[in-house]
């Protein structure tokens, strides 16, 4: 149950109190007086910072992540970038990648790889970007 605190309105005086996140949050004492809620911030850090060379890390930081498989692709795109401001403006793991990529599938390029297209084509049209 979570601890909710409360400021007396005259005195100033604080108490914490163990509620239920479903109960009624206010708090009156024996004498009728209503305490004011008091919000604080949270003493916990849910968003560690985790060393971006380390597989490991990212699995135990996001294996328990709430959130959606685009907050997981959010993560690891910062993760590359810290990478890549260490090394220069290049994350080799991300290079290492593409490269693997054009390796097993015989020279074909990796769509993913950010590329400064000029010309899309298929079949029925050809487009030109200047």
């Amino acid at each position: 149950m979570p601890l909710y605190v409360y400021q007396h309105p005259i005195t100033e005086e604080t108490i914490e109190i163990l509620q239920s996140m479903n109960d009624k949050h206010e708090y009156i004492d024996n004498s009728g007086v209503s305490w004011k809620r008091v919000f604080t911030t949270s003493q916990i850090s849910s968003n560690k910072i985790c060393d971006p060379w380390n597989n490991a890390d990212f699995v135990n930081q996001t294996k328990n992540m709430k959130g959606s498989v685009g907050d997981m692709m959010d993560k690891s795109r910062e993760m590359s970038e810290m990478r890549a401001q260490q090394n220069g403006g290049v994350d080799p793991i991300k290079e290492k990648v593409h490269s693997n990529y054009s390796k097993t599938r015989g020279g074909m390029k990796d769509p993913h790889k950010s590329q400064d297209k000029k010309v899309f084509e298929n079949k029925h049209v050809k487009i030109k970007l200047d």
